[in-house]
């Protein structure tokens, strides 16, 4: 029996629902994820699937890192002391949205991040309580400026001081954002839906692959799990 034949057959497998739909095996997408995570290139796994006897693209491993990545929990829960939280606006498919956003000052880790139609108190009360439902910050200090979340801060019985200092985290990480995708410096191609689906990527990378200057090269998820 051949190793891509062992693959196959006998390797068992988390996530099987995450990709019930695909047509290669699940042991052989997990192993292909794998070897990317640990250093090698979308096209390194491509050979070394061919080895195998595995005839698969670079591209198909990128779609099955990214459909994996959207079936794990990101990021950890976590016990923020001080939290930054603000929003940018952005336009998607032509219409003005705001980009919401939550970051620990201290880990660094992203929180929260969502797209909503408009900003104000509503929206940010209720990004507010998608943080509530994820993480502990009954303790948290939140980090905001004056765009309506000191009432919804109020409304969620969460602590918050009005900041224009340490709430640059925030900033940076917009930048961040901005950096890497093009279409935030202008629009987004594409629904909120889509725009939703490639921030939880994203997060997912912010948080658990991108080394951190500020952490000595650490991940955030490494700087709270650790």
């Amino acid at each position: 029996m051949t190793l891509g034949d062992l693959l196959k057959e006998r390797l068992d497998i988390e996530n099987q629902d995450a990709w019930e739909n695909e047509r290669t095996p699940t042991p052989v997408r997990c192993f292909g994820v794998r070897l990317h995570s640990m250093g090698l290139s979308y096209r390194e796994v491509e050979a070394v699937l061919g080895w195998l006897g595995v005839g698969r693209c670079h591209q198909a491993v990128w779609n099955w890192k990214e459909k994996l990545a959207e079936t794990q929990s990101d990021p950890p829960m976590a016990e923020p002391s001080r939290v930054a939280v603000d929003e940018k606006q952005i336009t998607v498919d032509g219409d003005k949205k705001w980009l919401y956003a939550a970051i620990d000052t201290e880990t660094k880790l992203l929180l929260e991040v969502d797209v909503y139609s408009r900003r104000g108190t509503d929206p940010a009360a209720a990004f507010l309580h998608r943080l509530t439902e994820k993480h502990d910050v009954a303790d948290t200090e939140f980090l905001v400026d004056a765009g309506g979340y000191l009432t919804a801060l109020a409304r969620r019985e969460l602590s918050g001081q009005l900041d224009y200092s340490e709430r640059n985290h925030i900033e940076k990480w917009f930048q961040t954002v901005a950096m890497r995708i093009d279409r935030f410096h202008s629009f987004w191609r594409g629904s909120q839906a889509s725009a939703r689906r490639w921030l939880r990527r994203f997060r997912h990378y912010y948080n658990r692959h991108r080394p951190n200057q500020a952490l000595d090269g650490r991940t955030p998820a490494e700087e709270v799990l650790n």
